[in-house]
């Protein structure tokens, strides 16, 4: 049975998620790597959702406050065992629900141009490409994408 919680960066088992994550970001950034590592700290992330699967920590997500209007989000991740299964989805969905019960009215984040079934994940959730925000502005490895929350 898949179920969800929601919890902050001090989770034990999305701490472990993103160890994970790093390992496969570290192969696919290759050398820009370091850049993108900088700003994916868990400090202070306090909207983190961990899915398990018969209590199994499989996939997680998070948001961090953007602006006043605007949550970004932040490591999300599918262990590779469970890819394939809606859980990136599920995952999304659950944070978008989230912020809006915050009082948000749109998310955005940023995703390499060397992931793209991130990028097929959030274009099939109803993300649009955006000008790159921030320390992404003149990144060419950088997508950053937006989305309307209701």
């Amino acid at each position: 049975m898949t179920t969800k919680i929601r919890t902050t960066s001090e989770n034990i088992d999305f701490q472990n998620l993103v160890v994970l994550l790093d390992e496969v970001l570290r192969i696919k950034d290759g050398e820009d790597h370091d850049f993108y590592a900088q700003h994916n700290t868990l400090d202070k992330i306090n909207h983190v959702i961990v899915c398990y699967q018969d209590d199994v920590a499989i996939g997680c997500g998070a948001f961090k406050e953007f602006d006043s209007d605007t949550v970004e989000i932040k490591r999300m991740f599918v262990h590779p065992d469970f890819r394939g299964k809606g859980i990136a989805s599920l995952v999304l969905t659950a944070l978008e629900v989230w912020a809006c019960e915050l009082h948000f009215s749109s998310c955005v984040l940023e995703t390499g141009t060397n992931n793209p079934e991130a990028i097929s994940l959030y274009h099939k959730s109803g993300y649009e490409i955006i000008p790159n925000y921030d320390q992404y502005k003149n990144v060419k490895t950088s997508i950053c994408l937006k989305k309307f929350i209701q």
